[in-house]
């Protein structure tokens, strides 16, 4: 009995060496690729394209379309029609991925639609001449002056005017959530000098006396204003115009209506650029800092 129990023991030892040895082989890369595309569902785009470098097991995962369906906006049929005008059929969800988180211009060139890297948020852009700014085409008053300090490679300038107002729209797929609405301004007109970037602020006046007026509206009835002075010269600030929440019941596109209004025609104003409209997610607001 004693040897029989010990001949059983020791099989059962080498057998389970030797297992041991054999897992200890194993690594990622024995990974099945299903198991790699549940780990990669959980990482943020930015982690998975730093995972899909570690074997042939992560990269094969990592074009996995359930890994990148949960990136994607719910509503990204409708925001790739809003951009290109259709949906491109047979594209992979990396693929359309890749295309959403690039800097995408449609509405010819007066408007940028892009996917957050990290966040998979929403963000989007107008600018000056996707506008309806009062005046804009007497030159007495407004000009385009070009500088790679926009988006959009130019800016509109006032040098004077009394009545100043600038109005904007867009009609667009938002994802549900709650959006920021500012207006991108700098007091000074931008320049070089000798290759060096400079802003000219001796026409910058008028903007201390009266504060400016933001406001939005959406087209459910919401309704947000804000005003301030404008008195920081010479860097480009975003002013906040309100904010707007899209619903989670809502399946169409979401209309707003913004503008910027100085009418006290008691005194002029001038020396003013505008860039841009942005909308953020208003958890994203942090990165207006980069644009």
């Amino acid at each position: 009995m004693g040897s029989g129990f010990s001949l059983f023991h020791n099989d059962s030892s080498s057998s389970s060496c030797s297992g041991s040895r054999g897992l200890l082989k194993l690594g990622f890369g024995d990974l099945p690729e299903s198991c790699v595309a549940l780990i990669l569902e959980n990482l943020d785009p930015v982690e998975i394209c730093r995972f899909s470098k570690l074997n042939r097991a992560f990269r094969s995962a990592s074009w996995a379309d359930s890994v990148w369906e949960s990136k994607l906006p719910p509503d990204y049929r409708l925001i790739l029609e809003k951009i290109l005008g259709g949906f491109p059929e047979k594209l992979r969800k990396r693929d359309i991925y890749n295309f959403l988180s690039r800097v995408n211009s449609f509405d010819e060139g007066t408007k940028k639609a892009w996917v957050d890297k990290r966040t998979s948020d929403l963000c989007l852009c107008i600018s000056a001449k996707g506008l309806s700014i009062t005046g804009i085409d007497d030159r007495r008053y407004w000009s385009h002056i070009p500088t790679d300090d926009s988006r959009f490679s130019s800016v509109a300038y006032v040098q004077q005017i009394w009545w100043f107002e600038v109005d904007g729209e867009i009609d667009f797929p938002f994802p549900a959530g709650t959006y920021s609405v500012f207006f991108r301004l700098q007091l000074g007109k931008p320049g070089k000098r000798f290759g060096w970037k400079v802003c000219n602020t001796e026409q910058v006046h008028g903007w201390g006396v009266k504060p400016v007026r933001f406001q939005i509206w959406t087209d459910d009835g919401q309704h947000s204003s804000s005003q301030c002075k404008l008195t920081e010269l010479g860097n480009w600030n975003h002013y906040h115009a309100g904010d707007f929440v899209v619903g989670k019941w809502k399946s169409s596109s979401t209309k707003i209506k913004f503008s910027m209004t100085q009418i006290d025609c008691t005194h002029t104003k001038g020396g003013l650029c505008v860039d841009s409209v942005v909308v953020y997610p208003s958890s994203c607001v942090d990165q207006l800092r980069r644009i």
